[in-house]
């Protein structure tokens, strides 16, 4: 089937697999797989915590500038 519709049989044998898992029909060797509905969710999450992760950094950094600028100038007493 796969050699007729032009595809590598690895990638037709991937597919019908996701197929099954998604279908709640995974065998047992698949047991524990992403559906493709949670693996889209697992990598929204994922986008999610670096953006959250970059804007903590950010704010982060922007603190310690107006903290810096708040200390009395050094040498002078």
């Amino acid at each position: 089937m796969a050699e007729r519709l032009g595809l590598p049989t690895s990638s037709l044998a991937r597919w019908v697999r996701q197929a099954r898992i998604d279908r709640g029909q995974a065998g047992t060797r698949d047991q524990g797989l992403l559906t493709s509905e949670e693996r889209t969710e697992l990598n929204r999450l994922r986008k999610e915590v670096r953006e959250l992760r970059r804007e903590k950094d950010f704010f982060r950094l922007a603190a310690a500038h107006v903290a810096k600028e708040q200390l009395p100038p050094k040498g002078f007493a």
